[in-house]
C-alpha cells in the first residue's frame, strides 16, 4: 500500500467498541508494517493507514512501542489458533496431523502479503528480537514440539527411523524460507506455489505418506 493510498482512506466509524477500535488500529498497524517497515512505522502513518486521528491512536496505546507489542501479540495469536483450529479438525492419524501443520501455514486467514510483510518487519529488526521473544517465545515452542511429536510418531509408524527434532525443524525451516521467499522475489510466486514447495520437503522426509501433491 502506498503512501498516497494511506493518506485518502476512508474514515472509519465513530462509534465503535473499544475491542473493535484496537482491532482496527492493529490490522492498520499490519498494514503500515508492510508498506513502510518497522522502523518506520509511526503513531502517525498508523492513524493515517485507519482513517482516525493521531489522538485516538495515542489514546489506546499511548506509544509505539506498545501499538507495536500488541500487534506482535496480535499476530502471534492468530498463528497460534490458526495451527490448532487445523489439528483440530483433522483425524488423529500422524501424516493427516503433519499436512494439517504444513496447509495451516499457507491458509489464507495468515498467509496474504501484508500479514507476510508484518512478521518480517519484526524478524529483520534486531530492536524487536526481545519484543518477538516475549511475544512469541512460548508460543514457539509449543507449535515445535507439537510438530516433533507428531514427527516422532509417524517416522515411529512408518519404519523411517527419523530423527525426529531434526526432521521437524526441516520443515519448520523450510516453511519459514518460503515465506521468506514469497516476500523477497522481485515475482513472488501463488501461495499454491509455495505449499507445493513445503509438500516436497515432507514428500522427502515421508515418502511412504506424501508425495508432492500431498498425503498419498
Amino acid at each position: 500500500m502506498t503512501e498516497s493510498a494511506t493518506s485518502t482512506a476512508p474514515r472509519a466509524p465513530r462509534t465503535m467498541s473499544r475491542d473493535a477500535r484496537r482491532a482496527q488500529l492493529i490490522e492498520a498497524t499490519i498494514s503500515t508494517l508492510a508498506a513502510r517497515g518497522y522502523s518506520r512505522t509511526t503513531l502517525t502513518e498508523v492513524a493515517r493507514t485507519a482513517g482516525l486521528s493521531h489522538g485516538l491512536v495515542l489514546f489506546h496505546f499511548e506509544t509505539k512501542e506498545k501499538l507495536l507489542a500488541e500487534t506482535l501479540a496480535y499476530l502471534a495469536e492468530e498463528y497460534r489458533q490458526n495451527w490448532q483450529d487445523a489439528l483440530a479438525s483433522v483425524e488423529q492419524s500422524p501424516a493427516e496431523q503433519l499436512n494439517a501443520l504444513v496447509e495451516a501455514d499457507f491458509h489464507p486467514a495468515v498467509c496474504q502479503p501484508s500479514r507476510l510483510a508484518a512478521w518480517c518487519s519484526f524478524w529483520g529488526e534486531a530492536q524487536s528480537r526481545p519484543l518477538y521473544q516475549d511475544s512469541c517465545g512460548a508460543k514457539d515452542d509449543a507449535y515445535n514440539q507439537t510438530m516433533e511429536a507428531i514427527c516422532a510418531r509417524l517416522s515411529d509408524e512408518g519404519g523411517y527411523g527419523r530423527d525426529p527434532v531434526k526432521t521437524a525443524r526441516i520443515i519448520r525451516v523450510t516453511i519459514e524460507g518460503v515465506w521468506l521467499d514469497m516476500m523477497t522475489m522481485a515475482t513472488p510466486y501463488p501461495r499454491e506455489e509455495a505449499l507445493a514447495t513445503v509438500r516436497t520437503c515432507v514428500s522427502l522426509c515421508f515418502a511412504d505418506h506424501f508425495t508432492p501433491d500431498g498425503l498419498k
